[in-house]
């Protein structure tokens, strides 16, 4: 095996999708993938766009929403290190079902669509992986529909805020227009609620950030206990 087959091989198995996946069969992967960087505000792929592959993030942090017709944007998700997307398109070939814009500086593994279709013919592990990552995005969905059905907008929104802590540690990367999107709430709730979690001493305010406190307290805020 090359070098440059043994460094895919090892970037493959520190994500979370491939990392359960026997050696040989990361070897083969690795045949397959490329590497990818995108600066700030680039984008991937729009909504519309053919399918050509599977993405996993190395570094950074991908904005997955859409536009409307009057041009108003809709953050559905954020995914940073170890997430792995564009699944739906990559198994059935239609469009591209969202946009993907780098966040800020990002690395990528890319597998184009055609030869990642027949490794998992060929390899059933792989294919099984796919459907459980199909069926965290389903849980995810529904889960999220519970949350707006449920829970006040407060508590979604420190879910959201936590969740995105998870990629950026205690100083968050987010507009209030981007939490209001992944809360379902406007953008004048967002910033109400914020503000009174700032008076509280719950977080600290920036231009396009937020810096939290003590990761307990929001924690608390969303109704999950600390691990």
């Amino acid at each position: 095996m090359n070098e440059g087959l043994r460094h895919t091989a090892r970037l493959l198995s520190a994500n979370p999708f491939f990392a359960g996946l026997a050696p040989e069969t990361l070897t083969m992967i690795a045949g397959i993938c490329r590497e990818r960087h995108l600066s700030p505000r680039e984008p991937l792929f729009f909504k519309g766009d053919p399918s050509d592959g599977l993405y996993a993030i190395r570094r950074g942090l991908i904005r997955i929403g859409t536009t409307d017709d009057l041009g108003q944007a809709m953050t559905m998700n954020v995914l940073g290190a170890g997430d792995v997307f564009g699944e739906i398109a990559l198994l059935d070939g239609r469009s591209r079902t969202a946009d993907a814009v780098a966040m800020e500086g990002v690395d990528l593994l890319f597998l184009p669509r055609r030869a990642f279709l027949g490794l998992l013919a060929r390899e059933p592990s792989i294919a099984l992986q796919v459907i459980e990552l199909l069926c965290a995005r389903l849980r995810d969905v529904i889960e999220r529909m519970e949350e707006t059905t449920f829970l006040p907008a407060e508590t979604r929104l420190a879910r959201r805020i936590l969740t995105l802590a998870t990629d950026y540690g205690t100083e968050v990367h987010a507009s209030q227009e981007e939490l209001a999107s992944l809360t379902g709430v406007t953008r004048e709730t967002v910033n109400r609620q914020l503000q009174l979690w700032k008076r509280d001493g719950i977080l600290t305010l920036g231009r396009g950030r937020l810096r939290i406190h003590d990761l307990d307290d929001i924690r608390r805020l969303a109704r999950i206990e600390a691990p």
